[in-house]
Parts: structure tokens; C-alpha cells; sequence
């Protein structure tokens, strides 16, 4: 399971390293993508379909929705193969879209993985903070 968060670095090149935990679950062929709140998603590549189908609810119909979803992620994934180092580059529009900095922090989601600006995740995470009891009680009195 992919769980907790590193810290890494994004050089010159728009290189940095997978961290090694994440790295020897994931293995080497991954897809990267745009993903929500301004970060990017990286997942191994045979699970890609997989999250696809959670995110349109397996639909088969190209509902506005669906077809936007597709636009945002699919319109944005690359193949990215890890090198012997566990070093990937991030394509440009990726780092752009993300705001990469020098400072990247990685965020292991159970399935996935969560590529962060440090800072954006910073200000992130402060929000997680403060609301985190809210959603915790909503969701326990719908149940």
C-alpha cells in the first residue's frame, strides 16, 4: 500500500527521484497525469485503467462529464518510465500545470500517488487540517 509523504527534489532538467518506497511498489513503467487541487497523479501503468473506470463510474456513455474528465487526465497522461536511480522528468506542461518548484513532496494515497509544489501542499494541508473533523462527522452521520 502506498502510504505516507517525502519530501524530493525537481532539478534543472525537471528530473527528481521517486522516492524508493514508492518506487518498489509502483515498479518502473507509470503514468503521470494531471490531477486535481493543482497536482499531479502517478500510478503503475496497469492500474491506470482502473482509476480511469473509479473516476467516470465505469461509464460507458461520453456524458458531458465523463468526456471532461477524460480531457483533464487522459488529455494530460504521459508514460513515464523510471531509470535505474528511480529518477523520472516530468514533462514541462506537467511541471507548469502543477507549479513544480525545487521542492516537490510526494503523497502516497493507497492506490496512487500525489505529486506536490511543497508549498502548495503546505497551504493544502492546513486546509485538511481544519476541516478534516467535519468531513469525519458528516460522512459517520450518513452512514
Amino acid at each position: 500500500m502506498l502510504i505516507g509523504s517525502y519530501l524530493s527534489v525537481l532539478g534543472d532538467k525537471r528530473r527528481t527521484a521517486i522516492p524508493k518506497k514508492f518506487l518498489d511498489e509502483l515498479g518502473s513503467d507509470l503514468v503521470l497525469a494531471k490531477w486535481y487541487e493543482d497536482c499531479l497523479v502517478l500510478v503503475k501503468k496497469d492500474f491506470w485503467n482502473g482509476l480511469l473506470d473509479r473516476l467516470t463510474g465505469g461509464s460507458k456513455v461520453a456524458s458531458l462529464g465523463v468526456r471532461d474528465i477524460e480531457r483533464f487526465i487522459l488529455g494530460s497522461a504521459f508514460d513515464i518510465e523510471a531509470d535505474e536511480q528511480g529518477r523520472i522528468v516530468v514533462p514541462e506542461v506537467l511541471a507548469k500545470f502543477a507549479n513544480l518548484g525545487n521542492e516537490l513532496v510526494f503523497i502516497g494515497l493507497g492506490d496512487r500517488v500525489e505529486v506536490w509544489n511543497r508549498e502548495t501542499w503546505e497551504i493544502k494541508e492546513k486546509e485538511v487540517a481544519k476541516t478534516s473533523r467535519e468531513y469525519i462527522e458528516k460522512l459517520a452521520n450518513e452512514r
